[in-house]
C-alpha cells in the first residue's frame, strides 16, 4: 500500500438527488479492487475483482455517481462497498479520467459515444487494495449483493 493511499468507509445511497455535474456530463467515481497474494512457486499473484449484473453479461469495475457532499474518493469506496461488497485501502492518486456513454442511457446497450450529451459521463477510477479481513468473507458478501464479483488474475489481460 502506498503513503497516498486510505481507507473510506461511506454508506449506500439510492437515486440522483446530488449527483454532481460538469456541465452535461454525469460525474463517475469507481475503483479497481485488487489483492496480492502468495504464488505456489513463492512468488505474488495479483488479483482484480470485476462485478457483473443479472442484467448484463460483461464483467465492470463498480463504479456510479459522485455525489456533492462527499470527495471522489468517498464515491469510489462507496461504489465498492455497493456493487462489490468489500472495503480496502484507496490510493488517493487517480488511474486516469474517462468520457464514456452510461450503458443505461445509450439506447444500443453498447456504452458507445454519440453526438447526444444524454448518458455522457466523465469517470476517475482509483486502485483498491481489498483489507484482508473483508475480503476473506467475500464468498459471504456475494450472497447479500445483487452483483457477482470475479477474481481475475492480471496475467489473464496481458
Amino acid at each position: 500500500m502506498s503513503s497516498s493511499s486510505s481507507e473510506v468507509v461511506a454508506a449506500a445511497r439510492k437515486g440522483r438527488l446530488r449527483q454532481r455535474y460538469d456541465g452535461e456530463y454525469r460525474l463517475v467515481a469507481g475503483c479497481v479492487p485488487y489483492r496480492v497474494r502468495a504464488s505456489g512457486g513463492g512468488g505474488e499473484v495479483v488479483e482484480v475483482l470485476m462485478v457483473s449484473t443479472p442484467n448484463r453479461a460483461d464483467l465492470v469495475f463498480p463504479k456510479g455517481g459522485w455525489e456533492d457532499d462527499e470527495d471522489v474518493h468517498e464515491a469510489a469506496c462507496r461504489e465498492a462497498m455497493e456493487e462489490a461488497g468489500v472495503r480496502g485501502h484507496i490510493d488517493r492518486v487517480s488511474l486516469g479520467l474517462w468520457v464514456f456513454r452510461s450503458k443505461s442511457s445509450s439506447g444500443g446497450g453498447g456504452g458507445e459515444m454519440s453526438t447526444s450529451p444524454r448518458g455522457a459521463c466523465k469517470g476517475y477510477m482509483f486502485a483498491l487494495e481489498l483489507s484482508f479481513f473483508l475480503f476473506d468473507e467475500l464468498l459471504f458478501l456475494v450472497h447479500l449483493h445483487a452483483n457477482e464479483c470475479t477474481l481475475i488474475t492480471v496475467d489473464v489481460f496481458e
